[in-house]
C-alpha cells in the first residue's frame, strides 16, 4: 500500500524530526537530491534516504524538540508544495558550511526559533525524489540573536572561531550526519 503525495510529505518532515531509517527508506526515492544541502554536512548531499537521514541529524543536533507543523499543502501528481513552520529549540551549536567547509557555527543560546518555509518536493515512483525551499532564514537568525548581531552572541561567535570550538561543532556534526547517513566514522573533519 503506497502513501499518497500528502502522505509523502508528512513523512519527509517526519524523518527530519525523528530520524526514522524506516520511515525515510519508505518515502524517500533512492536517487533523492537535495537542493538545499549546500550549507550542511557532505553527508547531507548523498543521494536517498542517506543524505535525508543526515539532514535530520544536522538539525537536531542544533535544535532539541525540533517540529515542522504543517500549515498547509498543494499538491499534483509530480510535486507537492508545503508550507510550514520549523520549531525548536537552541540547544546545539548551529553549524553552517560553505563548499563543504566550516562557514559559521552558532553557540547554543537556548533560544526558541519558530519560522515560516516553503518547500517544494518532487515525486517519482510513489516516493519523495527532489527537494528545494524557500526559507525564511532572517527570521530564525534574528530569533537566536544573530541578524542583526546582538553583541553577546557576536562575541561568543566569535570566541567559539577563536578557540576552536567552532570547529570542533563542525567535525561534530559533520559526524553524527555521517553517522545517521551509515557513512564509517573514518570520516574526514570539515573545517575552515
Amino acid at each position: 500500500m503506497g502513501m499518497d503525495a500528502t502522505d509523502l510529505a508528512h513523512g519527509l518532515f517526519r524523518v527530519l524530526e525523528t530520524g526514522d531509517p524506516a520511515l525515510a527508506a519508505e518515502v524517500v526515492h533512492d536517487d533523492f537530491h537535495n537542493r538545499e544541502a549546500a550549507v550542511s554536512p557532505t553527508a547531507c548531499s548523498l543521494p536517498g534516504p542517506a543524505g535525508v537521514l543526515a539532514s535530520g541529524a544536522w538539525m537536531r543536533s542544533a535544535f532539541s524538540d525540533l517540529s515542522f507543523p504543517v500549515l498547509g499543502i498543494a499538491r499534483n501528481d509530480e510535486q507537492v508544495w508545503v508550507r510550514l513552520r520549523m520549531q525548536g529549540r537552541h540547544t546545539g551549536a548551529f553549524v553552517r558550511f560553505r563548499d563543504g567547509a566550516l562557514d559559521q557555527a552558532i553557540p547554543p543560546t537556548g533560544r526558541d526559533i519558530d519560522f515560516e518555509q516553503i518547500h517544494v518536493l518532487d515525486l517519482r515512483d510513489g516516493k519523495v525524489v527532489g527537494h528545494e525551499a524557500v526559507r525564511d532564514d532572517i527570521t530564525m537568525l534574528g530569533q537566536l540573536g544573530v541578524f542583526p548581531p546582538a553583541p553577546p552572541v557576536a562575541l561568543r561567535m566569535l570566541a567559539w572561531r577563536v578557540t576552536g570550538k567552532a570547529t570542533r561543532a563542525a567535525a561534530d556534526v559533520t559526524a553524527k550526519a555521517a553517522e545517521a547517513a551509515g557513512l564509517p566514522q573514518s570520516s574526514p573533519r570539515q573545517s575552515r
